[in-house]
């Protein structure tokens, strides 16, 4: 099932299939990792749901809720 990293729950993981968007809130994406066959884990969201705390490539990376809605994922499961 296909899902936007913004409508994961906290312990959901998935693995990117496409990163939307255009020019430079998709580089800025690329650049830090978010690129398709990475797997994410949500680790954390803010109470209003902005921020987002990922894991990707073993690093914690905090996402805006904007920049989430661009990432594309197949859900894995929850840990």
């Amino acid at each position: 099932m296909l899902k936007k990293l913004n409508e994961f729950q906290v312990g959901e993981t998935g693995l990117v299939k496409k990163v939307e968007g255009e020019g430079r809130f998709r580089r800025r994406l690329l650049d830090m990792g978010v690129t398709p066959g990475t797997t994410i884990y949500l680790r954390k969201k803010a109470p209003l749901g902005d921020p987002l705390e990922i894991t990707l490539r073993g690093y914690e990376l905090t996402l805006r809720k904007d920049e989430a809605k661009l990432v594309v994922l197949e859900v894995e499961g929850k840990k």
